[in-house]
């Protein structure tokens, strides 16, 4: 799936007019050199500028937002989850603050070889499924929203068919796989010729009849 350039998510964040305006925090040279390494790619460099910034201005959605997503791209998720939830704290409707949360949650929760139990895993995709349906809610036309929120379902439907001793549950896994199948269907209503979502449609109905 593609996401957004770091270009364009800086274009998004400073086009509307009240961002535009001049502030404190714009001035910080931190926050300068920040969206300069973000737009650069930079990710990681990114987040030392940004970082650097906070202190003085750990109230702006706009610098939190650009860190959070330089977190989520440079794989620190669990501090974009908390960096993110700061943004929707101050700015409730922006929506890919949802989605960008509702990502890291994900891939928190489906990393190889993480030390976290399964029950950790399962809040986690929880929280990520209620992420996208909060994006859906703001946006019900974005249908990214629709196909990550099937793959959180998809994850949560594997994670609670695995036969572990009272966390195993047919019924949570089933249930999560058809709420899958619907998201992946109404992708697939929007865009008919997507072939990968037609094969991941025919995966989760084996996982489900399998069950």
């Amino acid at each position: 799936m593609k996401i957004l350039t770091p270009l364009l998510v800086v274009s998004i964040l400073f086009s509307n007019a009240a961002i535009a305006q001049k502030s404190s925090s714009q001035e910080n040279p931190y926050m300068l050199l920040g969206r300069k390494a973000l737009m650069d790619g930079d990710f990681k460099l990114a987040v030392a500028h940004l970082e650097k910034a906070l202190p003085s201005d750990s109230t702006n959605a706009n610098l939190l937002y650009i860190l959070g997503y330089s977190y989520y791209h440079s794989s620190n998720y669990p501090k974009a989850v908390s960096t993110f939830s700061r943004v929707v704290s101050l700015r409730p409707g922006e929506v890919s603050a949802y989605y960008y949360r509702g990502k890291a949650r994900n891939n928190m929760a489906t990393e190889a070889n993480t030390p976290l139990s399964y029950s950790e895993r399962e809040k986690l995709l929880q929280a990520s499924i209620r992420d996208f349906s909060k994006a859906i809610e703001l946006n019900s036309d974005d249908i990214k929203y629709y196909q990550n929120r099937g793959v959180a379902y998809r994850d949560l439907g594997i994670l609670k068919s695995q036969r572990v001793a009272k966390f195993y549950d047919k019924a949570v896994s089933a249930n999560a796989y058809k709420a899958c199948i619907n998201d992946f269907q109404h992708v697939l209503e929007a865009n008919p010729g997507r072939t990968d979502m037609i094969d991941e449609l025919k995966k989760v109905k084996v996982y489900l009849a399998n069950l």
